[in-house]
């Protein structure tokens, strides 16, 4: 059907406004897409735009699927500058990032609601990255889908909730009311195929430091400049 009503508004040749709460449909159909929330419009721009830089943690967490892992982490200063301090993990701040978020800067010795995407974590023990990089915790389930394989894991740290995740969360059906409040932060992972992790394995997450996401836990805003 969205392959059908594309070719149909391509042959009208006019602007279309099409409302959908499937948010597949808007991110394949669309040209430029609003994210509203009680009829406020949160965000506006190209699919990519919302999907690559959320305004805030409700359009990070809607566009996007699985949605955007989240947990709140502690900004501090190391020996070589900023860093992230999440459970028993610690995650280095590149530069790159601070120079396009120089908002950041003054958010240290501070917490922030730090967010990953499923697609820009990987299996540590198949990728070279240094310690700075990864996230330990514990596969609590595998999906296999012969492209990729989507792992389910936990690990030490704090859950961001705030009014947007209340939200997302009861509109899912309250996907982790099943997560144990000892057993730490539930996050989504997309690997490649040749990840041989198994349900109950203790592992390493590399994370792409450089696609990190930073939310102020209080407004829910993304921090930028």
């Amino acid at each position: 059907m969205r392959a059908e009503i594309s070719a149909v508004v391509r042959s009208l040749n006019t602007t279309t406004l099409y409302v959908t709460h499937d948010q597949t449909e808007a991110m394949t159909m669309g040209d430029r897409m609003a994210v509203l929330k009680a009829g406020v419009i949160n965000q506006l721009g190209t699919p990519s735009d919302c999907y690559d830089t959320p305004n805030n943690i409700f359009v990070a967490q809607f566009v996007g699927s699985p949605p955007m892992n989240l947990v709140l982490a502690d900004i501090k200063e190391g020996a070589n500058g900023l860093e992230l301090h999440v459970g028993g993990s610690t995650l280095e701040i590149p530069q790159s990032t601070l120079d396009e978020r120089p908002a950041l800067k003054g958010y240290a010795g501070q917490q922030v609601a730090l967010g990953v995407r499923s697609e820009d974590m990987e299996d540590a023990s198949i990728a070279t990255v240094p310690d700075e990089r990864r996230v330990k915790g514990k596969v609590t389930l595998t999906e296999a889908l012969g492209s990729e394989i989507i792992v389910h894991f936990t690990f030490p740290g704090q859950k961001v909730v705030t009014e947007d995740t209340k939200l997302l969360e009861k509109e899912g059906g309250g996907d982790e009311l099943h997560v144990q409040q000892d057993e730490g932060v539930k996050w989504v992972a997309s690997f490649a195929p040749r990840s041989r992790m198994r349900m109950g394995d203790e592992v390493e997450i590399a994370v792409d430091v450089e696609r990190v996401h930073y939310f102020d836990p209080e407004t829910s805003l993304a921090i930028r400049n």
